[in-house]
């Protein structure tokens, strides 16, 4: 064989190899999910078939960073109306914002929901079992930017027979016949499959950015301290939320207030940029009880400038007693500055 064909020949059995793991992986992701997407089709009237397709493809069956990191399997962006948890990940653009799930059960129940909006009400105008015009209406109502998005899903919904994965007319089965003398046995029809097609809600035209942002503003009153902006949490406001509404990144947002691996309580202070490594005063008295962080938000001052001014210990979270602790720094036998 010459050293041509050989690498043919190798070439070819890679890219078989190749189909064969992806066949699995799809076979196996379809069977985990397909009693979900049947289940879906009956609520909501979403053909089984195109929800299997588009979770396959956007998700890469459950292989996508996003499925893996925010269990997000549809691809879907977070959007005025979301209050729940984001992931920024570079889709058409860097650092976009994704809508991210407690499981993937969640994320299929949003799908079916998020194509009850009034910008896929034509979708349900065809029906179930039509899966080429179910992919074609959704690329038409900007579901995805991708050119082909729709020839991509009804190539795997027929690569993988997905439009047999629900029935929605099942066959009723008559009655058997009495014979003499032996006993009768009547089999109940089985029930006819009904799909259900809820009210569509008003179409309400989503905020833009600045909109949203006046919105919050206009319900959280902007103060400040040590000249830094600062809003205060409201009953329902988490970081992941307040971030979309100023239209910023969540991680930037927890960095500002030193607010990694924390929750936002009611009350709590919201600065609207980094807070300052010195305070407005040399120093303060802090009374038993309160927390490290805490201090940090009434003054403005990270919380890692204040234990260098003080020498604290690093496992120091609350003071026990009344304590005199300096915002700057000061020098020896002198003033601060």
């Amino acid at each position: 064989m010459s050293k041509k064909w050989f690498f043919v020949v190798v070439l070819l059995v890679g890219m078989t190899t190749q189909a064969q793991n992806q066949q699995s992986v799809y076979l196996s992701y379809i069977e985990t999910w397909k009693s979900t997407a049947v289940s879906n089709q009956a609520d909501y009237g979403i053909p089984a078939s195109i929800i299997m397709a588009q979770a396959l493809l956007e998700s890469a069956a459950g292989k996508s960073e996003l499925a893996v990191n925010a269990r997000n399997h549809f691809g879907i962006k977070c959007t005025s109306d979301w209050f729940g948890g984001v992931y920024y990940y570079d889709d058409d653009s860097k650092g976009e914002c994704f809508r991210q799930y407690r499981d993937a059960a969640e994320s299929f129940k949003d799908h079916a929901l998020f194509l009850k909006r009034p910008r896929y009400t034509t979708c349900f105008e065809i029906a179930v079992q039509d899966y080429e015009g179910w992919a074609k209406r959704l690329k038409e109502c900007g579901y995805a930017t991708d050119p082909l998005y729709a020839s991509k899903l009804i190539k795997i919904i027929e690569d993988y027979r997905l439009d047999t994965l629900a029935n929605l007319t099942p066959v009723t089965r008559a009655p058997k016949k009495k014979r003499p003398l032996k006993a009768t046995v009547v089999r109940k029809a089985e029930p006819i499959m009904v799909v259900k097609n809820d009210p569509e809600p008003p179409y309400e035209v989503p905020l833009t950015a600045k909109e949203e942002r006046d919105s919050f503003m206009l319900m959280h009153p902007k103060k400040k301290c040590n000249g830094i902006a600062y809003v205060t949490a409201r009953e329902g406001d988490t970081y992941a939320n307040v971030a979309f509404r100023l239209n910023v990144r969540e991680r930037d947002l927890r960095e500002d207030n030193d607010a990694l691996g924390r929750e936002l309580q009611k009350g709590d202070r919201i600065y609207l940029s980094s807070k300052k490594n010195t305070g407005s005063n040399t120093y303060v008295w802090t009374h038993t009880g309160q927390s490290l962080w805490q201090l940090s938000q009434e003054e403005g001052v990270f919380v890692e400038a204040i234990r260098k001014y003080n020498e604290l210990d690093p496992q120091v979270r609350t003071f026990r007693t009344r304590q005199k602790i300096y915002l700057r720094k000061v020098k020896e036998d002198g003033p601060a500055y």
